[in-house]
């Protein structure tokens, strides 16, 4: 069964910075494409990032491109995003998922960026 764990989320100052991590198993991980979603309040879930499945790829939604970067570690079935120079904006709630999603997705991990 699909299982993933997202964690690393808190409150942040903006300006500040925060790593998400993702656990993944239940599946052949290094065979995915990964990617990063989140959901503000009252907003649909968008995409925000992707990285192909050696890693050797990656692309972003324009509002993070170059302050959120996305890696991979497939001996570790680990997906993580580093984000930089946060805004209010990226307020929401992160999940990690294959770039076509499984379900069900995980529980997501909190972003809260406010002063």
């Amino acid at each position: 069964q699909v299982q993933l764990v997202e964690s690393g989320g808190g409150l942040v100052q903006p300006g500040g910075s925060l790593r998400l991590s993702c656990a993944a198993s239940g599946f052949r991980f290094s065979w995915y494409a990964m990617s990063w979603y989140r959901q503000a309040p009252g907003k649909e879930r968008e995409l925000v990032a992707t990285i192909t499945t050696a890693g050797s790829s990656t692309s972003y939604a324009d509002s993070v491109k170059g302050r959120f970067t996305i890696s991979r570690d497939n001996a570790k079935n680990a997906l993580y995003l580093q984000m930089n120079t946060l805004k209010p904006d990226d307020t929401a709630l992160y999940y990690c998922n294959a770039r076509n999603p499984f379900s069900p997705w995980g529980q997501g991990t909190q972003v809260t960026v406010s002063s």
